[in-house]
């Protein structure tokens, strides 16, 4: 470390030039960055929906239809003048409607009803349109402007320009509410008015780093892109913090610049690595997804916080030196108070904690694992374009189903056995909309290719339930159920539906994987920090605990909430809350060294409540912030349970550890290897010494 220290100040402008040119370059790699949308391709290869896709895309020429277009008040002459006008706009590929299926020069009194209704019936028409994947937000506008306020578009291409019409716009304005009230928190919180700039440049250093070296991936998820840098500057803003504190101490104490930042570089390397170390571990978890989701974002996160751990330890000192008479010159007195005797209200409340935990510690454990989810954004998307809303919940959903071609029988049975199930309102295919008695080589091309391919039949089944929810769920295990009965092991499904079926059931097996592998990793690492037996059990129940509280309230309240957000949450608020329980109980262990337990304990929360407090207090206002600002219920789901989930973690360690740190002093101390505690019975202190 000494090597390290000396390095840094001594070519302290050079790693000045090195950092701000990585900054350049990373910013001009951001600008590279695409933004995929699609929570669909983050499903594992192995997926039905995956495999389904990738099949239609390979037997069948024309893409699956992405958008619902409704257009109301329209002769059948004029919807068909609207298909040509809606087909030739630039960013459509293609557009499906009945005259691809029926010969509109023919009575349309003889059409199949099911058919003829699910694209025109009393003056309305509902095309399939195919917008151009990647080009979602140009082919929705396209398609609005040219419906001028006669008609709605729905489904998965308008959803997808929602979300990415929203990202960048909530993205900036997060973060233009977010950094001057994490400003005002350090100015309070410091003793000089530069300081919180540079807290903010060396930490923002290392987001520019971030988020530009995810240009070397190719492509991140929008949420990656919208939570990362957020959570990289609350999460990691610790170090710096610990960093510019130690200096300051080691200037008082009277130590030249250099010398002082040397110290303050071997002094503060641990105590950051540690905490570093345990955020990331738990963001690692994420990697261990099979939905890919979490892995795009658990590796931006983690690669975060090790370049914040880099900028923090080179970048921030190399920088403070070149500034330290900027720095002195603007010192002030301490705003914010020490809390010094913040254990005289505390403890008056730590008991009946600890009572209250014992009490619904297994209400919320059983809660948190019954809250009903969401798992894609339809649900924002009606929200937030009103009039959409109720064309929304008024037209049917679709599913593909392909299966194998050649037993026209089979079809037509399958057909009919589909049609006799809830929620089916209707079902295209060649032996219910053409018959089985015409061979599809009587008829033109262009419409049996709609529903043939050389290996594989396509039937369009329309379910009357929304994207998601447990009748969508039902009806899509009816559905596959109904299929497999003919064509055992050969069936496929696509479709949102199904997609977010098959994404429900990933991610509910990543649950179990995910949450366990962070808690054995941190597990871990607390027990080489602490080389306790006892301590890293107390540490991840205070943590725990604050975790299934705040994934209860949903189900308590009868909310849902977005399982992604719930996924992640359960390990970014453990990676990320546990340094508060660290700082207290390395205190508290320090304290414990010299004095009896409660004036362990009172002399640990003095000097840990101020740090424990700015850290919980920006991290929940960047979840707040969030969830504020972002009207994606992904994004918003993350927020609204970050924010609430730091502030229960700084409740518990403040509360609820410092009582279970008391009682079980004695077991602590007999299972610390080295504890080392003050004996309290000079007896006993004898014989320890002896």
């Amino acid at each position: 470390m000494d090597r390290l220290a000396d390095a840094i100040i001594r070519h302290r402008k050079a790693v000045i030039i090195i950092f701000m040119a990585a900054a350049v370059i990373c910013a001009l790699l951001f600008t590279k960055l695409v933004i995929n949308y699609d929570m669909a391709e983050y499903l594992p290869p192995d997926a039905q929906s995956t495999k389904a896709l990738q099949l239609l895309n390979r037997e069948f020429d024309k893409a699956l239809p992405n958008a619902q277009v409704e257009v109301w008040d329209l002769s059948l002459m004029e919807a068909l003048e609207f298909k040509r006008e809606l087909a030739g706009l630039p960013h459509i590929s293609d557009v499906l409607w009945l005259d691809d299926l029926f010969d509109l020069l023919q009575p349309l009194e003889i059409a199949d009803q099911d058919t003829h209704e699910s694209y025109y019936r009393d003056g309305t028409a509902y095309y399939q349109a195919t917008v151009i994947k990647g080009n979602e937000k140009e082919g929705i506008r396209e398609i609005r402007n040219l419906l001028k306020e006669k008609g709605t578009v729905t489904g998965e291409a308008a959803e997808i320009e929602f979300v990415q019409a929203a990202a960048g716009r909530e993205v900036a304005n997060a973060m233009f509410i977010l950094l001057p009230l994490i400003l005002l928190i350090l100015l309070l919180s410091t003793t000089s008015w530069l300081e919180p700039l540079l807290f903010l440049a060396a930490i923002g250093m290392s987001v520019v780093i971030n988020m530009g070296t995810n240009a070397l991936f190719g492509s991140v998820s929008f949420l990656t892109n919208a939570v990362t840098p957020i959570l990289q500057l609350a999460v990691s803003l610790d170090y710096a913090i610990f960093l510019l504190h130690s200096f300051a101490k080691h200037r008082q104490a009277g130590a030249g610049v250099d010398i002082a930042m040397r110290e303050a570089v071997k002094e503060s390397f641990s105590s950051v690595a540690a905490s570093a170390t345990t955020t990331l571990f738990g963001f690692m978890a994420l990697l261990f997804m099979q939905f890919g989701l979490g892995a795009d974002l658990g590796l931006s996160l983690a690669k975060g916080i090790a370049f914040s751990f880099i900028s923090v330890m080179i970048f921030l000192p190399a920088l403070t030196i070149c500034v330290h008479k900027t720095l002195e010159k603007t010192r002030h007195r301490e705003i914010m108070p020490t809390f010094s005797n913040i254990h005289n209200i505390l403890r008056r409340i730590s008991i009946p904690a600890v009572l209250v935990v014992a009490v619904i510690i297994v209400p919320c454990f059983l809660g948190q694992s019954q809250t009903d989810f969401l798992y894609g954004y339809q649900a924002a998307f009606n929200e937030m374009t009103g009039k959409d809303t109720a064309a929304a919940e008024s037209r049917p959903t679709p599913l593909v189903l392909l299966v194998p071609k050649g037993d026209i029988v089979k079809e037509e049975l399958l057909s009919k056995d589909l049609l006799a199930l809830p929620y089916i309102s209707s079902v295209i295919s060649y032996a219910k909309t053409v018959g089985p008695g015409i061979p599809a080589g009587f008829l033109d091309s262009s419409i049996t290719e709609q529903f043939y391919s050389e290996h594989f039949a396509r039937l369009v089944v329309y379910t009357d339930t929304p994207q998601e929810g447990e009748t969508a769920f039902a009806a899509v295990e009816e559905i596959s159920m109904a299929a497999e009965k003919y064509y055992p092991g050969e069936v496929y499904s696509v479709g949102q539906s199904a997609n977010l079926y098959d994404i429900r059931t990933v991610v509910q097996n990543d649950n179990k994987t995910t949450n366990l592998i962070a808690i054995i990793a941190i597990f871990l690492v607390l027990l080489l920090t602490f080389r306790s037996a006892l301590l890293p059990f107390f540490l991840l129940v205070t943590i725990e605990t604050a975790i299934w509280i705040n994934l209860s309230v949903p189900y308590f309240t009868n909310t849902s909430i977005n399982y992604i957000g719930y996924l992640v949450l359960n390990t970014v608020q453990l990676g990320a809350t546990v340094d508060y329980a660290i700082l207290l109980t390395v205190t508290y262990m320090r304290s414990r060294r010299s004095l009896p337990k409660k004036e362990a304990i009172h002399q640990a929360l003095g000097r840990s409540f101020r740090a424990i407090l700015v850290s919980a207090t920006i991290m929940a206002m960047a979840g707040f912030t969030l969830a504020g600002t972002s009207s994606n219920p992904l994004i918003a789901d993350i927020g609204k349970l970050l924010g609430r989930g730091t502030l229960l973690s700084m409740i518990m360690v403040l509360v609820f550890l410092p009582a279970m740190l008391t009682i079980f002093d004695k077991a602590i101390g007999k299972t610390t290897y080295k504890a080392g505690f003050f004996a309290e019975n000079p007896k006993i202190r004898e014989v320890d010494v002896k």
